[in-house]
């Protein structure tokens, strides 16, 4: 690693003198479990008369389908929301895995220290604290008075936990399904955006915490739960500050297994900077420390929610391939000019797309396909091709393909609005029949992917959002355009080099 980027990944030598040390653990899966899985949860704030945030919490809780004790924390309450009440956390029937802090910020260090040992975490969602000057000093006693009373803190300033498995979750309708994505956001309503967005492109995980102005639990500590969770693939990470580089850097050098991790960072420009510091306290820190991270390790840097999705939507459904990185596209869809275009994303992106040999093109020839169509790659076949034999004429044309042409991955298009009106038959739907058995046909051949353009109507986007779910049900990611399939296919390239690279050289230094 360069000199100048191990200097800014090193951790600002200091902690104020206030700030007291903070205790750190061993097994990131025994510590963080009551986190993804508590038993039992707590909270903080709920009313017995008004419906605050923490009403609105609990009854998420049920409609999610949480199966644990909840235990509402009232001074003088005796029912909360149906719920038997308690004074504080230090008086539950039994130890707290997890407790839910809506109390106003001046309180939360008395109330984390009554927990007197008997809450595991504490997630904070009070605002005051160290993303405003004034609150600094109160997040040093925040500190301070968790580790008085034997809590992990997570926060303050953060929405919290989305846990599948755990039933917890902050935004409403979230999905129910555990998936295979692991998410650490320093913003909570950014992490809904990633939460709902990512529902409805397909995208599912196996937790996503929020951790605000992590004051006690920092970013490295759960991408290390991530890392050694069997049932997180891929790892997303949206940052404004790493107050620890060093940590983290030497978490993502040391892993084993090796998971990718996308990164979505927040404060790149001087404007942006500003905007962090007054969102979280954050102190971003130089570009030229996360471009040496990406360059070293399976580290992916993104600039856009919507790419932080595609790129994680892809490592969801594909599995990377170190030993043959991606590089040859075979591009196939409807409409000459959009291919064209698409060739040149492609391109940019260092992804080939060269015409095939004659070992793939005679026989893609010999289908004697109707005027029109281009087998050269890429695969230029107007709507009236794609409905020969009620679309199962694409069955054929990818067992060429994969058969003679071999190539890295299968980019398919498809512009939704050009099958309108066509008759009673489905040739899009009999496409997803043919790209389930091509794939159980050539497994591990190549990786594929789908591009589902509409025309923006209502109509049609309800379509590509059924085709969608038909698409994450057999493992294939979709995406709105050309250019977005492009990117994150390009990214995957990235991936397996750093891989590969990493499989076959020397350690790090």
């Amino acid at each position: 690693m360069a000199a100048d980027a191990r200097v800014i990944l090193t951790a600002r030598k200091n902690r104020p003198v206030s700030e007291p040390e903070k205790a750190e653990s061993g097994d990131p899966l025994i510590e963080f479990k009551p986190l993804f899985e508590p038993r039992t949860v707590a909270v903080l704030g709920a009313s017995s008369k008004d419906v605050a945030i923490a009403n609105t919490f609990i009854r998420r809780l049920k409609d999610f389908g949480f199966s644990g004790a909840i235990y509402p924390i009232h001074p003088s309450a005796e029912e909360i929301e149906g719920l038997k009440a308690y004074p504080s956390l230090g008086e539950t029937p039994e130890a707290v895995d997890y407790a839910y802090v809506a109390v106003g910020a001046g309180r939360i260090p008395d109330v984390l220290a009554a927990a007197r040992g008997r809450c595991r975490i504490a997630q904070v969602i009070s605002s005051g604290f160290g993303e405003v000057a004034e609150g600094r000093a109160l997040q040093a006693d925040l500190v301070a008075g968790a580790n008085a009373g034997g809590v992990r803190v997570l926060g303050p300033n953060c929405l919290g936990t989305y846990s599948p498995r755990g039933g917890l979750t902050f935004p409403s309708d979230a999905p129910r399904e555990l998936g295979r994505i692991g998410v650490v956001s320093q913003s909570g309503g950014l992490s809904t955006d990633i939460i709902k967005r990512g529902q409805w492109r397909g995208l599912r995980f196996s937790g996503l915490v929020t951790i605000g102005n992590s004051a006690d639990v920092e970013p490295h500590e759960l991408v290390a739960y991530y890392l050694a969770d069997e049932q997180t693939k891929a790892i997303g990470v949206y940052i404004e500050d790493i107050k620890r580089g060093r940590a983290f850097f030497d978490l993502l050098r040391s892993a084993q297994p090796t998971k990718p991790v996308v990164i979505l960072r927040g404060g790149r420009s001087a404007q942006g900077r500003l905007a962090a510091a007054s969102h979280t306290g954050a102190l971003a820190g130089d570009g030229k420390a996360w471009e040496a991270l990406a360059a070293q390790l399976p580290v992916a840097l993104v600039d856009t929610v919507d790419e932080f999705i595609d790129v994680l939507l892809a490592l969801q459904h594909l599995d990377l391939r170190p030993e043959k990185p991606t590089r040859n596209v075979a591009l196939f869809g409807n409409g000459g000019g959009s291919s064209v275009l698409g060739t040149d994303i492609f391109a940019s992106m260092g992804l080939d797309v060269a015409p095939f040999g004659e070992a793939a093109r005679l026989p893609l020839e010999a289908l004697g396909l109707p005027p029109g169509t281009s087998v050269v790659n890429p695969i230029d076949t107007p709507v009236r091709t794609l409905q020969e034999k009620d679309g199962w004429v694409a069955g054929e044309i990818l067992d060429i393909v994969y058969r003679h042409a071999k190539p890295d991955v299968v980019a398919m298009h498809l512009n939704l609005a050009a099958f309108v009106g066509r008759g009673a038959i489905d040739p899009v739907g009999n496409l997803f029949k043919v790209i389930e058995e091509t794939q159980a046909k050539w497994p591990g051949i190549a990786h594929f992917a789908l591009a589902l353009r509409t025309d923006g109507s209502p109509e049609l986007d309800e379509s590509r959002r059924h085709y969608r779910e038909k698409a994450r049900k057999i493992g294939v990611p979709v995406f709105d355009e050309i250019p977005a399939m492009a990117r994150a296919l390009a990214t995957i390239a990235h991936l397996e080099q750093r891989l590969r690279s990493r499989d076959t050289s020397a350690p790090l230094g």
